[in-house]
């Protein structure tokens, strides 16, 4: 198991971020993942880093912080803070994060201070943000488990056995095996991943019609010139990196305004440390004007209310149900991976790279062309195994793109 951590550590730095001669390398690790981050560091040094810095976190001690520090407090955000995050621009650091979500974790803070104290640190660094989603660096996440998470997603085990298998399973969704190389495996599902998107692209769809049994009816309009995308990814000096480590995903633009219909979630969504389950959301002209939860509607509230943008979809992404997260069974209570076993959406912040001309664009330009704009991107599941796509031409010809879940064209 070691040799294959490191191949895993292996893998986030030559595929992830892709580290450049010299260049500087930020790791954001959960406490518990100081295993995984070691073998990261030291790969990054051996790929040739200048600078690998470090910055630990740990769910329990923001649970203690949020549970009894005022909001005011909380809410303070000191210079050395933003410097620390200005010095990452730059030196045009690249970034990689540990995943090790708690779920749950949270569910007796009350969102709105979440909100609250999340928005006030977001306006702080903002710029950072722009950095980030905009592909001016190289930036990659990837996941290691805990024993709060492994036993939250295979409850009748016990403790060490939900860890090993949550691992197994990680590096089996990273396509990271025993006697065989990673890096080859993961650049060559790049490269079908980006045939897919040259298929969309050729087609250039001016909306897509989303319907299955749980009640999902929504068309999505699409930007014009948008660009799909997944997989690899490129910065503005043409450096490829993989942003997402497991990823089976083509995502593009949505038109902010062009929104229509219902959507019903397909997996529970862990929203800071809340799990949200159940929902359905109603759009009219790209708003979510309605929105309901069996679970946790508060912390959903406090999404669709993050801003103003925040109502507004900034992806729309298409996974086909036969895929080898999907086939896994696990719900694994993480983004990184549920997403990747379902198409999905995101409220908040669309990327900037779905969309040609965007890197000469201001935000308001981006804004007129119908990208959405907020300090907030949050993905939610909600493709299922009779899950139809039918994708309408500029000439508004019909085309099935997906039926029964999977990929027809």
């Amino acid at each position: 198991m070691k040799e294959l951590l490191r191949e895993y550590a292996r893998l986030s730095v030559k595929s992830g971020v892709n580290v450049q001669k010299g260049q500087m390398v930020v790791i954001n690790s959960p406490a518990e993942c100081v295993e995984l981050t070691r073998l990261i560091v030291e790969e990054a040094y051996l790929a040739g880093a200048g600078d690998v810095r470090v910055n630990f976190t740990d769910d329990i001690i923001s649970h203690h912080k949020y549970q009894y520090q005022t909001v005011e407090k909380l809410m303070e955000f000191p210079n050395w803070m933003i410097d620390k995050y200005q010095e990452i621009v730059d030196n045009k650091a690249a970034l990689i994060e540990i995943s090790a979500p708690t779920p749950g974790l949270m569910k007796d803070i009350d969102p709105k201070k979440m909100q609250q104290v999340q928005i006030a640190s977001m306006q702080k660094i903002k710029f950072f943000r722009t950095y980030q989603m905009s592909d001016e660096c190289q930036w990659n996440i990837v996941a290691m488990p805990t024993h709060a998470w492994a036993s939250a997603v295979f409850p009748d085990l016990s403790k060490e056995e939900a860890y090993t298998k949550l691992l197994e399973a990680i590096l089996s969704a990273c396509r990271v095996q025993e006697g065989k190389s990673s890096v080859e495996a993961w650049d060559a599902h790049m490269d079908t991943l980006a045939s897919h998107n040259q298929i969309m692209n050729e087609y250039n769809f001016r909306s897509l019609h989303f319907t299955n049994s749980l009640g999902t009816d929504l068309t999505v309009g699409l930007v014009k010139d948008h660009i799909w995308a997944g997989g690899a990814e490129y910065t503005g000096k043409g450096v490829r990196f993989s942003p997402n480590i497991p990823t089976e995903e083509m995502f593009t633009m949505p038109h902010r305004l062009e929104v229509e219909g219902t959507v019903y979630s397909s997996k529970p969504l862990n929203y800071s440390g809340n799990l949200i389950k159940d929902f359905m959301l109603r759009f009219e002209k790209g708003k979510v004007v309605e929105f309901h939860a069996a679970e946790a509607e508060e912390a959903l509230r406090s999404l669709v209310e993050f801003d103003e943008g925040s109502c507004y979809l900034g992806e729309v992404a298409l996974v086909p149900y036969d895929s080898p997260i999907s086939n896994s069974g696990i719900l694994f209570l993480n983004t990184l991976f549920d997403e990747n076993a379902s198409c999905h959406l995101a409220l908040g912040r669309c990327y900037p790279m779905n969309i040609q001309g965007a890197l000469s664009m201001s935000e308001e330009e981006l804004l007129s062309k119908g990208g959405n704009q907020s300090m907030t991107h949050v993905d939610f599941m909600f493709g299922t195994s009779d899950m139809k796509v039918v994708g309408i031409t500029q000439e508004g010809q019909e085309i099935v793109v997906m039926e029964n879940g999977n990929f027809v064209i």
